[in-house]
């Protein structure tokens, strides 16, 4: 028995230690997930190829990559609809999303629908991203909001029967 009563306090030391590493895991998890959350945006951003628009000069030889997502200079003709340029995704407060809620982007996204009801241009794969679980919405707007504003306004959009003043695609639409 004085065996049995030495290993006690010996495992019952271990279980505390064991249990009190594991809470201060869990309190730097809360910030290692808010970190993973971002990077999982970042990640969903990249295979979505967000930049691939709305990235300044994206679709030019030369992208600005110091501004990604920052909005697009060259836009796109949709014959019938009219010209619309790929927006402005950073948190700027004028030009970008920064006064748009969680909800409002994960709307835009899955939806394609603006704040203001408007419906956004057909060449936005929305209908795809309709597909994202909550959870990576939910971390595709925490990579958009971390992103560093930047104060670019993009021209239009532009009704069919507007001049745009900026240059742009055509997009074909099969007969």
């Amino acid at each position: 028995m004085p065996t049995i009563k030495t290993q006690l306090p010996a495992r019952a030391a271990i279980l505390a230690l064991a249990f009190g590493l594991a809470g201060f895991g869990l309190v730097g998890a809360t910030a290692a997930q808010a970190e993973s959350k971002v990077e999982r945006g970042r990640y969903l951003a990249t295979i979505m190829d967000c930049g691939g628009c709305h990235t300044p000069g994206a679709m030019t030889p030369q992208p600005d990559l110091t501004h990604p997502l920052g909005g697009s200079d060259l836009g796109f003709e949709i014959p019938g609809l009219g010209v619309f340029y790929p927006p402005n995704l950073t948190p700027d407060q004028e030009t970008g999303l920064g006064h748009w809620s969680e909800a409002e982007i994960i709307d835009a996204v899955r939806k394609g629908v603006r704040p203001d009801g408007r419906e956004l241009a057909p060449i936005m794969p929305w209908h795809s991203y309709g597909a994202l679980t909550d959870a990576d919405a939910k971390a595709l707007v925490a990579y958009l909001k971390s992103l560093p504003p930047f104060p670019h306004k993009v021209p239009g959009p532009f009704g069919p029967q507007e001049k745009p003043t900026a240059p742009y695609f055509t997009v074909a639409v099969p007969q």
